[in-house]
């Protein structure tokens, strides 16, 4: 891996920016007091029925991109910050080729609960005898990126099928039963951009854990947003050849989870490129938020 492109800092945190039903665009946010990245999906999410015929890229194509940006920066918060277990034996060292997702299949009525859920995963996870987590990163509903089981060491599962070579990404969420926000799906796209750039993945074996073994994860409302390609539309939207993940520890993370916990995790600002249409291309404005000035607002900016 190219470390500098993977860098353990004990910098500010990052917080995801709720943008469903205000832009028609994809939308990365970065800013000095925080970081992350936000994303509003080309199509509608949340979807019940899935489409009778699954299209798959052709092998080694991308979904289509053009437009211009800064490089993708991304932000995750460390295992020590969310309270994380030590780490058992047995990994097994794997080499990344293709990108997975799955949901925790709990259903999340308040991210207030977001930490405390992950550490219940990991000890669980653990109770069966596996090394850590099972998977590399987890995404809550607030689209906060959480740091699981080292990169290098292939991932676990309670199904038939070998995760080796897995990029593995887990939504907290049972989205069998709830829908997925905006924001989530956004920043799971945002997260499998840099893992396709870092780890030569191609974008097209983007999978469902359900593509894989008999499972309904990661739940028909997010499954659907994979099936017709959407996830990867997103990704290719915001992907960089440069793109960053920054893994941050230390008291400003460690605030950044006593926020979520609380409930006051879900405002920021930064840079917005903004599209006037649900399509990809080079973004039709920038908007540029943050300044002490500045004063957030909401509303139908449409006709």
């Amino acid at each position: 891996m190219d470390r500098r492109r993977f860098i353990r800092t004990a910098l500010v945190g990052a917080s995801a920016v709720p943008l469903s039903g205000l832009l028609a665009a994809c939308a990365k946010v970065v800013n000095s007091d925080r970081a992350s990245v936000a994303t509003t999906p080309t199509a509608p999410i949340g979807t019940t029925s899935l489409p009778t015929t699954t299209s798959w890229p052709a092998e080694g194509s991308e979904p289509p991109t053009g437009r211009a940006t800064p490089p993708l920066a991304l932000s995750a918060i460390c295992r020590d910050a969310w309270g994380a277990s030590p780490s058992g034996p047995g990994f097994v060292g794997h080499t990344i080729d293709r990108l997975t997702v799955h949901h925790t299949a709990a259903f999340l009525s308040s991210n207030t609960a977001a930490p405390a859920r992950l550490r219940g995963h990991q000890s669980y996870h653990l109770s069966l005898g596996w090394p850590d987590l099972a998977y590399h990163f987890a995404v809550d509903a607030n689209g906060n990126i959480y740091e699981g089981r080292p990169l290098e060491y292939r991932g676990d599962t309670g199904t038939d099928y070998d995760p080796a070579g897995h990029f593995l990404v887990v939504a907290e969420g049972n989205f069998n039963d709830q829908q997925i926000p905006d924001v989530q799906v956004g920043s799971v796209a945002a997260l499998l951009a840099w893992a396709s750039e870092e780890f030569d993945a191609p974008l097209d074996t983007i999978r469902g854990h359900r593509d894989l073994a008999s499972t309904t994860c990661p739940g028909d409302n997010f499954y659907s947003l994979i099936a017709d390609g959407t996830l990867a539309a997103l990704a290719a939207d915001v992907a960089t050849p440069d793109a960053t993940l920054t893994i941050e520890c230390g008291s400003a993370a460690e605030q950044r989870v006593a926020d979520i916990e609380a409930g006051v995790d879900s405002s920021g600002a930064g840079t917005f490129f903004l599209k006037n249409a649900n399509e990809t291309g080079q973004a039709d404005d920038v908007v540029e938020l943050g300044d002490p000035d500045w004063i957030p607002v909401s509303g139908n900016f449409g006709p």
